[in-house]
């Protein structure tokens, strides 16, 4: 037999020796922020193009009913890394301390395939701020969302007093060169009118290479090291975290250039569908915290100006998974790749009267979810195409990696394995997934109810099977008072 081999050498083939460790899967763990139910594949929008997020459905599974442990980025994405809710881990909000500060001893994700002999890599946001020291390696770019340096987006002191009037005005230069005023929708600061930070609640296009954006630079660099990874002994946990369509909602000109034919569809509302809640989510829905005023969106008529802007950040962003994807499948490690594509949160834009996260309504917490198997593995799996209309969560993910990776976890997770699912997308769960909006206001969602309450004794409950939008609250309706109080007791 070694006689073979060597005539084989000799004639100019070559068969790699793959040691034992390459023998574990690969992964592609692809983040996207601020994206809610506009893609394709799950048609929240009409007019939404995601052709490469939708060819991973068509690959794997889509859950249509995921959703996240809390509609903020810094909550959400600690519960992803760590396994944890926020009840454990005490990241609530965006202005909680972040996880790896607050518990610097914790595993967390790409630690756990760090000690099981992973390579670790990742790009762009991932955990809440850059944390080079998440992964073995890590590229952070300075153009995140925008394609201007954080600095060239200030004001300056002079500029300041015009930021909250209905004249802001802030000049910077392109990447060739172009003054550019700012903000590009002319509309004022509403959240921090006082702070010299450029305004993030603007959109628009950029005539400018997609290689000035933050996005493209990301995809560009996980490309080359995926290339490097190839043939390596390592098995790969490749972590890819995509800006868009986070605001300030800017990409490249080309993107918004289809809508010079047809105009963005403003998204499905009622004029009173705050009526029917108390004071707290009245409250929590028109303050500015995340993003701007409904108000001042439609003073300045900017709402489909911003919806048509949110759907070109949704297909630039779509485009560079295409890019990276088109990589990885021409490539050996096809075969051997387990790919998660998940968002942080959804966002809302004008549904009830709300514009950005941080509600525990239906457009905050639900999250596109496709997990795509390994092709070697393909046949211990549903096949690809196939919909979960179960409700998941995000808190899933670290079980089900570790799981589909046969790593061993030392800690007890709040969060389900996927894999059951995987191979039977249609199986009934039963569960009862929780969703926090900061320490005592608690979301549930079921197959069919959506029950909210918050730190003050406000309730609110939705039949999703006959009212998706969530427009009629239920909470009084005596009818269903014995479901309520089901739902009830998850939170005790």
């Amino acid at each position: 037999m070694k006689y073979c081999i060597l005539i084989l050498a000799l004639a100019g083939f070559y068969f790699p020796v793959i040691p034992h460790a390459a023998v574990k899967p690969n992964v592609l763990f692809i983040a996207v922020d601020d994206l809610n139910d506009w893609i394709g594949c799950l048609g929240g929008h009409p007019q939404a193009v995601t052709p490469n997020m939708d060819r991973l459905a068509q690959r794997g599974v889509l859950f249509t009913n995921a959703h996240c442990a809390a509609p903020a980025c810094n909550p959400s994405r600690a519960a992803v890394f760590s396994g944890l809710m926020p009840n454990r881990t005490g990241v609530w909000s965006n202005d909680s301390e972040r996880i790896e500060k607050k518990h610097p001893k914790e595993v967390l994700l790409p630690h756990l395939f760090r000690d099981h002999g992973y390579q670790t890599l990742g790009a762009g946001k991932m955990l809440h701020g850059n944390v080079a020291g998440l992964f073995e390696d890590f590229y952070s770019v300075n153009q995140r969302w925008s394609p201007f340096k954080k600095n060239a987006v200030r004001y300056t002191k002079a500029e300041l007093p015009s930021k909250g009037t209905d004249n802001p005005r802030h000049v910077t230069m392109d990447s060739l060169g172009r003054q550019v005023v700012l903000p590009i929708n002319r509309m004022p600061s509403d959240r921090k009118p006082d702070r010299l930070d450029g305004e993030s609640f603007d959109w628009g296009g950029f005539d400018v290479p997609d290689g000035d954006f933050g996005d493209t630079k990301i995809t560009t660099w996980a490309i080359e090291k995926l290339q490097a990874s190839l043939g390596k002994e390592k098995p790969f946990f490749l972590g890819v975290g995509y800006y868009r369509p986070h605001i300030p909602l800017f990409a490249p000109q080309k993107y918004f250039d289809r809508f010079k034919e047809m105009s963005g569809k403003l998204p499905i509302v009622v004029t009173d569908d705050l009526n029917d809640v108390g004071p707290v989510a009245r409250k929590w829905a028109r303050e500015p915290v995340t993003a701007g005023s409904h108000y001042t969106v439609l003073k300045h008529r900017q709402w489909v100006a911003a919806v048509e802007a949110y759907l070109a950040c949704t297909t630039y962003v779509d485009y560079e998974i295409g890019r990276l994807l088109d990589v990885l499948d021409q490539s050996n490690a096809a075969t051997n790749t387990w790919i998660f594509l998940w968002s942080d949160h959804g966002w809302h834009l004008g549904e009830k009267e709300h514009w950005g996260k941080w509600t525990g309504w239906e457009r905050s917490t639900k999250v596109p979810l496709i997990v795509v198997p390994p092709k070697q593995l393909a046949s211990k799996f549903a096949p690809g195409g196939l919909r979960c209309h179960q409700p998941v969560g995000l808190i899933d993910l670290f079980p089900t990696l570790a799981e589909a990776c046969g790593l061993s976890i030392s800690k007890k997770l709040d969060g389900e394995s996927l894999l059951p699912l995987l191979r039977d997308p249609s199986k009934e769960s039963g569960r009862v997934l929780t969703t926090t909006f900061g320490k005592g206001n608690i979301s549930l969602r079921t197959v069919r109810w959506r029950y909210l309450r918050y730190v003050n004794g406000e309730e609110e409950l939705y039949d999703l099977k006959n009212d998706p939008n969530e427009w009629a609250n239920l909470s009084k309706d005596s009818r269903l008072t014995k479901v309520k109080q089901r739902l009830a007791k998850v939170m005790e």
